[in-house]
């Protein structure tokens, strides 16, 4: 099921999509940016999957995040290429497999939705993904344990605490990590320094734009630059930026054009399929 939200002629748009979600065993929706002059073509476009903050939804970049105008005015600059933004619906599940099977669902049915109903690239060149807080959490996630899907990725204000989230932490209160209260040992195991020497394994260099706020008010500045710089050591590539602002929109909206830009630097131009 497809609901037009915001149709313009001169311009990009963003449609509502509802699919069965085998994983999560439910209804699930996801909002997506079409590209001006996606309708009627034949173009298979770059996508990017871009993922919301703890308890936010399929609206929130589209509304707080301004993302339709982001994207229209970067295309029409030829700063990035035309492409198709995903936009999944994930509440608070951290996205990982313990409130719901979240992860599970990203991977199988998700980007096969997607892939699809949309015409949308299936290569790792032709894929990237991105997300603020709790998404930058499951970007950084997704990104180690399947390098050879993403071709690049963005990670604002990520939720990546190492050891421990701080006690203003909605990781804390959520109900993901541990069955009843907070455990730091399941915290732990799902972080992504377990994840670390498993990727550098994989000798896939999948190049990450990082940012934060300078004074975010759980303290991802400083989470950031050691992220940052733990890539930079292993040969990773990486873009740092620590900007003005704390844990809120405005840091996201005026940065999300700069993530962009980062990204689809390593994506595929739009491609005619083969008859």
């Amino acid at each position: 099921m497809l609901l037009l939200l915001a149709p313009s002629a001169w311009a990009g748009s963003i449609v509502t999509r509802e699919f069965r979600s085998e994983q999560l065993g439910r209804a699930w929706r996801y909002n997506v940016y079409l590209p001006d002059g996606y309708d009627g073509g034949t173009l298979r476009y770059p996508v990017l999957y871009l993922l919301h903050g703890n308890g936010g939804s399929l609206n929130e970049w589209p509304v707080k995040g301004n993302l339709q105008a982001t994207a229209d005015r970067l295309i029409r600059a030829g700063e990035i290429p035309p492409a198709v933004i995903i936009l999944p619906d994930a509440g608070t599940t951290w996205y990982v497999d313990r409130k719901e099977k979240m992860e599970s669902a990203f991977f199988r049915d998700l980007i096969p939705d997607a892939e699809k109903s949309f015409r949308v690239l299936d290569t790792r060149e032709g894929r990237l993904i991105g997300g603020l807080s709790m998404g930058g959490f499951g970007t950084l996630r997704f990104v180690m344990l399947h390098p050879e899907m993403f071709a690049a990725a963005a990670l604002l204000s990520p939720a990546i605490y190492d050891p421990e989230p701080p006690e203003n932490s909605s990781a804390r209160r959520v109900g993901v990590f541990g069955a009843e209260q907070y455990d730091p040992a399941v915290w732990k195991s799902l972080n992504w320094p377990v994840l670390w020497d498993g990727f550098l394994e994989k000798k896939i260099a999948v190049p990450m734009y990082i940012n934060s706020g300078d004074d975010d008010d759980f303290f991802i500045e400083g989470e950031a630059t050691r992220l940052y710089d733990r890539l930079r050591r292993a040969g990773q590539p990486a873009q740092l930026r620590i900007v003005d602002g704390a844990h809120v929109w405005p840091v996201w909206e005026s940065t999300i054009g700069d993530a962009m830009r980062y990204v689809f630097s390593f994506a595929s131009r739009p491609v005619i399929p083969a008859p």
